[in-house]
């Protein structure tokens, strides 16, 4: 009997052990805020007045400790020369804690912390940066890390004053010929041009992507992410469709108007592709993803909207927050700057 129980003991440890297991947490990259920053008083109009005074805007980086994205953004693109002599001549950089405890006096003279300031200004991503003009009104927003090519349009778009002239959309539009290798497709790519059709018959949330023929982070983003199992069976849970911004082919938007492609990608002013626009049933943006993401932030967008997780949880970092950890306390890794991810439904 004893050596039939210890037997048991034996082909049950491993399960015992993994049951117990709790996964890693990995991916963080710490970084340093350049001491080039401005180091204000967090007082923004007078550090808008003192930037117009000089000849430059302001540009207000939002970051989280340990943030990948916030790290990639200090050490590949502002560690650029070129780049970095360009912000230093055209902006004041004031750095933003989104989850800090500094006190903060908004444009309009009201008070808060950080995080308050950031929970009140809808800060879903980090880095994120806001662009001030002269009357402390927003230039440009973008929501989220994006490469160094795709950065410098932004700087020069703000330095330049081109919002007075077009959207960012129409600036990044005219910088390039979208011509080149074709979009790439996807057996999940639904041949619909009728958005609001597809609302009133599919009870499934809706994904939308904006891409374009000569976009190398468009590429990556299908070889990369969208190759990663996990996330594949996700986004077989809604409807996807592929927008070419680019294209004056027509379809009709979520909200029943019909538009060019090109033109329906300018009415969102997407300045960044790939972009993802997710849409409930009902026609209703209820996320989006316009900036570079890996497959765990990738994989979490797609959840938090199959989840509803956006109507119980305002902040999409909170959400990534506590589903990263669920995963761990089940014995899966999240890897938050890697491109393979492990999740339980891989179990067999």
């Amino acid at each position: 009997m004893l050596p039939r129980l210890m037997l048991c003991v034996v082909l049950l440890w491993p399960a015992l052990l993994s049951a117990e297991k709790t996964g890693a947490y990995l991916g963080a990259k710490p970084t340093v805020v350049p001491d080039w920053f401005k180091h204000s008083f967090l007082d923004f109009e007078e550090d808008v007045a003192e930037a117009a005074a000089s000849g430059k805007r302001i540009m207000l980086y939002f970051h989280q400790d340990s943030c990948p994205y916030c790290a990639r953004l200090i050490d590949e693109n502002l560690s650029d020369p070129e780049i970095k002599s360009f912000v230093q001549k055209h902006f004041d950089v004031i750095d933003i804690n989104m989850w800090g405890d500094r006190e903060v006096v908004s444009i309009g003279g009201q008070s808060f912390p950080e995080k308050a300031f950031a929970r009140a200004l809808t800060v879903q991503y980090t880095p994120t940066m806001i662009f001030l003009n002269e009357q402390g009104k927003t230039a440009l927003r973008l929501n989220g890390y994006y490469p160094p090519r795709q950065f410098r349009l932004a700087l020069e778009f703000v330095a330049g004053q081109k919002e007075l002239e077009m959207s960012f959309n129409e600036y990044v539009v005219a910088q390039s010929k979208g011509q080149g290798r074709g979009l790439i497709g996807e057996d999940f790519f639904l041949d619909e041009t009728d958005l609001a059709a597809n609302r009133q018959h599919s009870k499934r949330y809706l994904a939308v992507y904006f891409e374009a023929a000569d976009c190398d982070l468009c590429e990556l983003l299908h070889d990369k992410v969208l190759s990663d199992g996990p996330t594949r069976r996700l986004i077989g849970d809604m409807d996807s469709v592929q927008i070419d911004i680019f294209s004056d082919k027509l379809i009709t938007t979520p909200s029943g108007i019909s538009l060019s492609q090109r033109d329906y990608a300018k009415s969102l002013n997407i300045g960044y592709t790939p972009s993802v626009v997710f849409y409930d049933p009902a026609g209703k943006e209820v996320h989006r993803i316009d900036g570079f993401l890996k497959t765990f932030h990738f994989q979490s967008s797609l959840a938090y909207v199959l989840e509803q997780g956006y109507l119980a949880e305002p902040s999409f970092q909170r959400y990534i927050a506590a589903r990263g950890e669920k995963l761990r306390e089940m014995g899966f890794d999240t890897d938050i700057w890697g491109y393979q991810s492990f999740h339980p439904d891989e179990v067999k």
